[in-house]
This record gives structure tokens, C-alpha cells and sequence, in this order.
């Protein structure tokens, strides 16, 4: 028997020889048919999420490294005193914005090259290691298939791509108008430079928090949508909402709707958000899902 989606053709078990496989799941069997089979979740990669988070630290540290460097360098040849009225005098002022303005060019440049090497290495990371446990899950559930990239699986990953370089060339944009802003301040109060350093590692901290969202965030949609596009592809059109239980502060319903069957093509009404979602959608979400395969025998 051929399944939609199916590259080669299926081994289908017996029920008792799947069930022995499968751990213990908080669906009853009321919301099952006959002879489903509820397979264990594809989760996010957390060697992938330390990687992606480590190469984003990486372009912002040698970014804050750069910055500090020369904001030094100018203010202590132009020590900060109130801005003159004669806007055409080079004041201390004028020297420290004309520096920002070459920073923020080099490094909006640097990170707009970095972010798209970033998204595809992300997205093809993404997409392989979800392939590989998904391929796995069904391997050892008795369940023989090959995955191919398809039409749809190329427009997630390119989805995901872009996601992530957008995000990426914002990092530079909110440090460098943080710093900027410090600056002037500065300048125009009479702080000293330490002062005004503090200041900068604070955006600086603000930015490596961010990275670590980014990450961790973009793991989980990543995984989501390309298993969801598998579950499609597969003829897999029910899955079982897994809560992850990770979180300090869950959403009272997604922990509500743990072990509830769900349409993989719907998705579930979030009645908090007022619209259908997908495991790991929404900001911080750290639910998966857990594919039903509907029964044959």
C-alpha cells in the first residue's frame, strides 16, 4: 500500500509491534480511530540552537569590540564638552558623529554579508536534522520511507531563511542607534568615558540576549514548519499537541490543549491569540506535535 508523499513504499507493523515502540502519550485512545499509531515528536536541534546562537555572538562581539575601540579613541581626542551653536565648527560633537556614521556603515555592511550565510546555514542545518529524526522516528516505528527536497519544502527553508536575515541585520541597526544616542548625552551632559562605556556594554548585553532568543525562538518555528511540511507530504494530516513543560511561565492554553489531536493542515485555535497556530509559532513556544498515523489495519 502506497501512502501520499511516500518515496518508496511503506512497511506497515503490526499494531502490537508499534505500540511496544512508542512511549506513553497523555491521548486517550478515544480521540484515536482504529489501528492509529501516535508516534513520538520531532523536537529542535539544541546542538544546532548552541551553533546558530554562538556564530550571531560572534559577528556581535567583534562588532561591540570595534565600536568601543574607536568611540575611545575619538572621545578621548575630543573630550566631551556642550555642543557649540555654530553648527559648521567641528565640535567634539560633530568628530564623534562623523565617526558613529563610518561605524554604522561598516557594520551594517558586514552583518547584511553575514546574515544571509547565517539564514542559509541555519536553514539547511534546520531541515537536515529534522529530516534525520523524523526519518528515524519512522524507521523505528516500523515505518520505511525516503525524504527528497520538495517544492514545499524549499519554500519553508527559503521562509526561514529570510526570517533569519532579517533578524540578523536588525542587531546592528538597535546597537549602533543605542551607542549613538549614548554618545550625544555624553557629549552634551560632560559624562565621562566610563560612564559612557557602562552604557555601551549594557546595549552590548542587550544584543547577546537577543542572539540567544533568536536561536533558541527560530529553533523551534524552524522545526515546526519543516516537520509540519513533511507531515503533509507524508499524507500525515493529524498530530497531537505536546507541551514542552519547559518554560517558567506557559501559556495557560497551549498547557491546556496538551495531548489534544489537532489538523497538521489547520493547525489549533489558540483561543488566547484568537487564531490557528502551530506548535512553536508563537514567541517563545516550545510545543511539538506528535504525528498520528491513521490505521490501515
Amino acid at each position: 500500500m502506497y501512502v501520499r508523499g511516500f518515496h518508496s513504499k511503506p512497511i506497515w507493523p503490526s499494531r502490537m509491534a508499534v505500540d511496544a515502540k512508542l512511549k506513553a502519550t497523555a491521548v486517550t485512545r478515544k480521540q484515536l480511530g482504529k489501528g492509529d499509531k501516535v508516534l513520538p515528536s520531532v523536537k529542535p536541534n539544541l546542538g544546532l540552537q548552541a551553533a546558530y546562537r554562538k556564530k550571531i555572538e560572534a559577528l556581535i562581539d567583534e562588532m561591540h569590540r570595534s565600536v568601543l575601540y574607536w568611540i575611545k579613541a575619538a572621545y578621548r581626542a575630543n573630550e566631551p564638552e556642550i555642543m557649540a551653536e555654530d553648527a559648521k565648527r567641528k565640535t567634539p560633537a560633530s568628530l564623534l558623529q562623523k565617526e558613529l556614521e563610518k561605524l554604522r556603515t561598516r557594520w551594517v555592511q558586514k552583518f547584511d554579508t553575514g546574515a544571509e550565510e547565517l539564514g542559509r546555514f541555519f536553514a539547511e542545518q534546520a531541515n537536515k536534522r529534522s529530516d534525520a529524526v523524523m526519518k528515524k522516528i519512522l524507521k523505528d516505528s516500523g515505518f520505511t520511507v525516503e525524504f527528497k527536497m520538495t517544492p514545499q519544502q524549499r519554500d519553508v527553508m527559503e521562509a526561514t531563511i529570510h526570517e533569519n536575515v532579517s533578524l540578523i541585520k536588525s542587531i546592528p541597526q538597535k546597537y549602533l542607534k543605542n551607542v549613538e544616542g549614548a554618545v550625544m548625552r555624553s557629549v552634551q551632559t560632560g559624562r565621562d568615558l566610563q560612564q559612557l562605556t557602562e552604557h555601551i556594554e549594557k546595549s552590548y548585553k542587550v544584543e547577546r540576549r537577543r542572539a540567544a532568543f533568536i536561536a533558541r525562538d527560530q529553533n523551534n518555528k524552524a522545526t515546526t514548519a519543516l516537520n509540519r511540511s513533511r507531515q503533509i507530504e507524508l499524507g500525515i494530516t493529524e498530530a497531537i499537541w505536546q507541551h514542552s513543560s519547559a518554560g517558567k511561565t506557559p501559556r495557560k492554553t497551549h498547557l491546556q490543549n496538551d495531548g489534544k489531536k489537532y489538523d497538521v493542515r489547520k493547525g489549533w485555535y489558540d483561543p488566547s491569540v484568537k487564531e490557528y497556530i502551530q506548535p512553536g509559532q508563537l514567541p517563545s513556544c516550545r510545543c511539538t506535535s506528535r504525528s498520528v498515523i491513521p490505521g490501515f489495519i
